[in-house]
């Protein structure tokens, strides 16, 4: 999801009023998907993601899309699921629209509310998925079942990509992309699971992020191994001493400042409303990106550090077999979030110089970088458009996010993404991973709005003359 872009408005939360409980026939509906949803335990070893895949498929069949459009692609105990609806042709390529029907672990017993029902409460929605992203999966279903009722035609034909797994391995957008490109091949694609707007402390909406990069996720193992012995008989060489010395090169080390045109753009926007030191930094930064003191504030700030260079951190250590025994080995987990269009190899090899032979460096699982999406002209009108007819005025930014989506698989393949959601929140209220994740109830159906004037914006025809 977006993360918060001013790290200075960080502000206590307040309850939002609670939104009037009429609702028109489309948004009861979407309501009612996004209450079964959330109920669906999509986290991993469940095995509940081809559930809520079922589920979801009864609801497009039910709104008329034919059975040879509704694909669900299982993969061990998670599946993706792709949903075409038919263009006339005359608008190019399709459009993909993406989110991930799988969800973080939630303990029930942490929760001050059941994590797998919806509970609307005090202006909220509560639930694990709320906002990472049972909603944005919601918007995406209800808007082709209502776009479907209302008889609307695209001028090219529009694609729903839910994927299983994207919390953990994102096994299944790598699947997609490789053995199933035909199914979800795309001049582009907009993801709900990236992008978004901030509100202050009051409500008030401060800045809309329209996300065109993100970083890579690679994790490393730092290994040392020693032939050890008996503990009474310590020697100099010694696994975990070895360990601990080549950690200390990875703290001490920093990795070259970068920027590219959307963080360049995106310092400019939000220095201009960003109070004190780190605003001027950031609006130095985006005049001048050689400018080392600006960048030295900058890599202080720990929610904007990762916008300006590669960042590595250890995150997990393991070492020894015996109380009474030297070491055989010893090894150490380094998290890093790779700069766009930096080779995770170069990474590697970057560490491996740092801590020395001695030290064994090796990627663990997979991992994959992409370059930046172009900021095209016409999403960039579509969205400032659809943005706008919610939160009218508010200023428009791209942003780079240092997480990762499983929009990171489409840029490698080739097909530019977007992160484009729609929820507007506080800083305050961001709870996706974690104990009561919530998301306003207004922003909710604001949501469901912005998303039908965006894919009417993007593929609909243009008004005759």
């Amino acid at each position: 999801m977006f993360k918060p872009l001013l790290a200075s408005w960080l502000a206590v939360s307040v309850a939002l009023p609670a939104m009037a409980t009429t609702l028109d026939p489309d948004q009861a509906q979407a309501r009612d998907i996004f209450s079964q949803l959330i109920a669906f335990k999509t986290e991993i070893g469940q095995g509940q993601v081809p559930v809520m895949a079922n589920y979801l498929a009864d609801q497009f069949r039910a709104a008329g899309f034919p059975e040879s459009d509704i694909h669900i692609i299982p993969y061990g105990e998670t599946a993706a699921m792709v949903v075409r609806y038919r263009g006339d042709g005359t608008g190019g390529k399709p459009i993909a629209l993406m989110a991930h029907m799988d969800v973080v672990t939630a303990k029930p017993e942490d929760w001050q509310r059941d994590p797998f029902k919806l509970t609307e409460e005090n202006g909220y929605f509560f639930g694990r998925g709320t906002e990472d992203i049972k909603s944005g999966v919601t918007a995406l279903a209800a808007n082709f079942i209502r776009l479907k009722k209302e008889g609307f035609v695209p001028t090219r034909d529009l694609i729903i990509v839910y994927t299983g797994d994207e919390e953990t391995s994102q096994d299944t957008m790598d699947d997609l992309v490789k053995h199933h490109r035909d199914l979800v091949d795309a001049e582009f694609a907009l993801n709900t699971d990236a992008g978004g707007g901030e509100l202050s402390d009051t409500g008030k909406p401060l800045v809309y992020g329209l996300q065109t990069a993100e970083k890579a996720y690679a994790s490393f193992e730092l290994t040392t191994h020693n032939p050890g012995g008996h503990s009474s008989l310590p020697r100099p060489d010694n696994a975990i001493y070895e360990l601990a010395d080549a950690l200390k090169k990875v703290q001490g080390y920093r990795f070259p400042v970068m920027w590219n045109d959307t963080t360049l753009a995106s310092f400019k926007v939000l220095g201009a409303t960003t109070p004190g030191t780190l605003g001027e930094a950031m609006r130095a930064f985006a005049q001048n990106p050689h400018d080392a003191a600006a960048a030295e504030v900058l890599a202080a700030e720990p929610s904007e550090v990762g916008k300006t260079r590669t960042t590595c951190v250890a995150t997990l250590l393991r070492g020894g077999h015996a109380d009474n025994a030297l070491p055989e080995s010893a090894t150490a987990t380094i998290n890093c979030r790779v700069f766009p269009g930096v080779a995770i190899d170069t990474v590697r090899n970057t560490l491996q110089d740092l801590v020395g032979p001695k030290v064994e460096v090796s990627l663990v699982g997979k991992a994959v970088s992409s370059d930046p999406s172009p900021l095209r002209p016409d999403v960039l009108a579509a969205v400032t458009q659809a943005v706008h007819s919610i939160r009218p005025g508010v200023p428009i930014t791209p942003v780079q996010e240092s997480g990762a989506t499983d929009g990171l698989y489409f840029r490698a393949a080739g097909i530019p993404t977007y992160g484009v959601g729609g929820l507007f929140m506080q800083n305050s209220d961001a709870f996706a991973h974690g104990l009561n994740e919530r998301i306003p109830v207004k922003s909710f159906y604001d949501d469901l709005a912005y998303w039908h004037a965006l894919l009417i914006d993007l593929a609909g025809k243009p008004a005759s003359k």
